[in-house]
């Protein structure tokens, strides 16, 4: 239907923006993994593996990796949590005032990143909402110090900003299961708890994937919310390659981390990819 001039025209400059902007700085990145740092802060281009084997064999590079891990999978769990339950009611039990409670669910998206996470350092602090309001009901005698700065204020923070993004794919997900399948489960004499395991479940499952997916990512690379009120037992690895990068001005070590979690997250998107063309409905 098109000439190959419009096909090249319209191809091209896409290609380009994702060459020039992409595949070059990860290229680059790449590069700099195997390059090293002289005694005089300068970088040296001689090529090895020493980034690597540093990386692998630093039990504090691996510690702070595996504790992002594990944030990021504590969020995305909770924010499957959250998002299904309010998905599944708007998209088949909710009659009234369906798009007022969809907007009331994505309204933090309109907020800034940085009003949320500051939000919840007001809210979790020694002298903020949540500790004054348990020591007037006198559940506690002073500030829970747990609080803030912990795995668990991240935990918190990440899970508030990111569901949102989970809820969405579920949600269109679930609006795109045709309901002539629901009926026909309830005419042959399905329960309704039946029929939500044999019959909806299975087919929202592509956006389940898809909306875990974004969480898990998203949180896994985070950045200020650790910086905010995660304190030390809360950095995440993204911290660490900034501190690489800056301070100690280390960037072919940052540039290894930085790959290493580029291959993570690409093993990520490639399982849940095949899982979704698994699991669609045609």
């Amino acid at each position: 239907m098109y000439s190959r001039i419009y096909k090249t025209a319209v191809t091209i400059p896409p290609l380009l923006w994702v060459t020039v902007f992409l595949f070059a700085p990860y290229a680059i990145l790449f590069a700099y993994s195997f390059w090293s740092v002289t005694p005089q802060q300068l970088i040296a281009r001689n090529w090895n593996l020493q980034n690597y084997v540093e990386l692998l064999s630093t039990p504090l590079y691996l510690q702070v990796l595996f504790r992002s891990m594990r944030i990021a999978a504590s969020v995305t769990l909770f924010a499957i949590g959250l998002g299904f339950p309010l998905a599944y009611f708007l998209s088949f039990h909710c009659k009234k005032h369906k798009s007022l409670i969809f907007q009331l669910v994505i309204i933090p998206l309109w907020v800034s990143y940085l009003v949320r996470a500051y939000a919840w350092k007001t809210i979790l602090g020694s002298t903020g909402v949540l500790n004054t309001l348990l020591m007037y009901f006198g559940v506690i005698r002073e500030p829970a110090s747990f609080l803030l700065y912990s795995p668990f204020a991240v935990v918190l923070t990440l899970i508030h900003i990111y569901t949102p993004f989970t809820f969405l794919p579920i949600y269109a997900a679930l609006e795109h299961i045709p309901r002539d399948l629901v009926e026909v489960s309830q005419d042959l004499g399905a329960t309704p708890w039946q029929t939500f395991r044999r019959v909806i479940f299975p087919l929202s499952l592509p956006g389940v994937v898809a909306g875990g997916t974004f969480a898990f990512v998203l949180s896994l690379g985070d950045f200020f919310s650790p910086l905010l009120i995660g304190g030390p037992s809360g950095i995440m690895i993204s911290n660490v390659v900034y501190s690489l990068f800056g301070a100690a001005y280390n960037w072919p070590l940052g540039a290894a981390v930085c790959f290493c979690m580029l291959v993570i997250v690409i093993g990520l998107l490639q399982g849940t990819d095949h899982l979704q063309k698994r699991w669609s409905y045609s």
